[in-house]
């Protein structure tokens, strides 16, 4: 009796204790950083808006070369000093030149950037709404008729007369 009761005990623990769920470790939240620290995200914020100065057409904030990796290190330094975003990007045009922008400043001939594709686009919906309207206008015309030809008017050479019945049907 005493022996059923510990077993009936011990069968009711293993099926309590299989039912319970697992226990999973969380993960921890990350600390906000101290004050008057730079984050990554600060630095690549600046570093999209500039392109690598060995690859071509590769943003500084995904290149992995040596020189990228010191740009985003200068980057650090002079948000870390109180530099802003703009002067930073300045700090970098007048080293290197326009080329490392990701996006040309609309001023002088870059402007010509921002106004052409507009203005393209604008021209050839007009093109395309005048040739429109010309189509209709013509298709619209009554065509005149080609006057009958009788049969003794075509050549005897099949290939003439294929070649008059073609130029008659379509003029």
């Amino acid at each position: 009796m005493v022996m059923r009761r510990w077993l009936a005990m011990v069968s009711f623990l293993m099926l309590v204790l299989s039912v319970a769920p697992p226990v999973r470790a969380e993960t921890p939240t990350p600390l906000p950083p101290p004050p008057g620290t730079v984050t990554d995200d600060q630095v690549n914020a600046v570093a999209k808006k500039l392109y690598c100065p060995v690859c071509e057409n590769i943003p500084l904030d995904t290149c992995g070369t040596k020189a990228c990796e010191e740009w985003r290190e200068l980057i650090r330094r002079k948000l870390a000093e109180g530099w802003t975003e703009e002067q930073i990007l300045e700090y970098f045009v007048e080293r290197y030149g326009e080329r490392v922008l990701a996006q040309p400043r609309p001023k002088g001939v870059h402007t010509l950037v921002y106004v052409l594709p507009p203005v393209f686009i604008v021209a050839g919906v007009f093109i395309l709404w005048r040739t429109l309207k010309t189509w209709r206008t013509l298709k619209g015309e009554a065509e005149p008729e080609a006057p009958a030809v009788a049969a003794q008017d075509l050549p005897e050479d099949p290939y003439l007369r294929q070649l008059e019945e073609e130029l008659r049907n379509r003029l």
